[in-house]
């Protein structure tokens, strides 16, 4: 028996690059010399990550300035002052706000697909903002000859054509990042604003293809940066239900870091779609300590009681890093992390199988 083992995405930059994204903001270092320490990561990176024994990879989101705002990085209709994401030790990261239309996005995710496949040799998935995040853009007060609907299909217009792209240049699977569904139910314990986010993604999955649809995933965890988590603590009663619904392929679920994993397998259990494969998290990446294979064998047989294993996988419950400047998590350990559920996974298949 095989079962499926992927990365959530990001992975720590190495300290070559993240001295020189400092120095290129202090306008000591040329966009060249920047460039060629993105090559270099991306290039170690992927190295990295095959020599893992991952069967599915990533390029580490090397590149990204955030996985939430690369689409809009430098865009001129944008300024400050936008939403602030407020994480459980008190520090924010403030996304931009919109301040005039027409939206389209600056750059799309198969930019790094493409270059994540010069060097790779095993597949490559790809990760892209969902657009309830970004529906976050746009300010309370309104835009004038821009109303939010408009914004709105302007934004599904545009997310769409990411997907699309990365389904084209060969993405193994395209996913969704949607931690903002955790942090919905912190804001807003009656779960509008959770599914006025699942509506508006459900907007955008319902563009595609059953078969198209099968190659994309969606990502829900609690969120983090700088060993904090976004979300508090929210009843997952409360998020699942809906959000397995989505149509999508595969659900990569934060389930490492929980504590009640039993509860949250039975409701998984309970409302997965029959077509749907559920990466479970083995791995906390805000957890210092690198897991064992064993234990991740052991949260995979857990799992396998509640869920075919045929329908299931395994993953990390978050990427790694997912703001650029993050160097809070060494690099090192992030691989150690990957390797022990590689082998883990492993190890339980072959259990299964027995």
């Amino acid at each position: 028996m095989i079962i499926p083992t992927e990365p959530i995405g990001s992975i720590p930059r190495p300290a070559a690059l993240l001295e020189g994204l400092a120095l290129f903001k202090t306008g000591q270092l040329s966009k060249r010399k920047l460039d060629s320490l993105y090559e270099r990561a991306l290039r170690d990176t992927i190295q990295r990550f095959e020599a893992t024994g991952s069967p599915v990879i990533s390029d580490g989101e090397q590149a990204k300035p955030s996985a939430l705002t690369y689409p809009i990085d430098g865009l001129a209709n944008l300024a400050e002052g936008g939403f602030s994401l407020t994480y459980r030790d008190g520090h924010q990261r403030q996304l931009p706000r919109l301040r005039a239309g027409p939206f389209r996005y600056r750059f799309y995710a198969d930019r790094y697909l493409q270059k994540a496949h010069r060097y790779a040799t095993r597949p490559v998935k790809q990760a892209v903002v969902a657009p309830s995040a970004l529906s976050l853009l746009y300010p309370q007060a309104g835009i004038p000859a821009y109303p939010g609907e408009t914004y709105l299909a302007d934004l599904i217009g545009e997310a769409e054509k990411d997907i699309r792209r990365c389904l084209v240049k060969g993405a193994h699977v395209v996913q969704i990042d949607f931690a903002e569904a955790r942090l919905a139910l912190t804001l807003d314990p009656s779960r509008q604003l959770l599914r006025s986010f699942i509506a508006l993604n459900t907007r955008l999955l319902e563009r595609f293809t059953p078969a198209e649809q099968a190659r994309i995933g969606i990502h829900s965890c609690a969120g983090h940066d700088r060993q904090a988590r976004l979300a508090g603590e929210v009843d997952l009663a409360a998020l699942l239900p809906d959000l397995l619904q989505m149509p999508a392929g595969c659900f990569y679920l934060q389930l490492a870091g929980v504590p009640n994993r039993g509860e949250v397998l039975r409701l998984i259990a309970a409302h997965a779609r029959p077509l749907q494969r559920i990466f479970i998290g083995v791995i906390d990446p805000l957890d210092p300590r690198i897991e064992t294979a064993a234990t991740v064998r052991d949260r995979l047989l857990e799992a396998a009681e509640h869920l075919a294993p045929e329908r299931l996988g395994t993953t990390d419950d978050c990427g790694f890093a997912p703001f650029a400047d993050d160097g809070s998590t060494a690099r090192d350990v992030a691989f150690a992390k990957i390797a022990a559920r590689v082998e883990g996974t492993a190890l339980a298949a072959g259990q299964l199988d027995g």
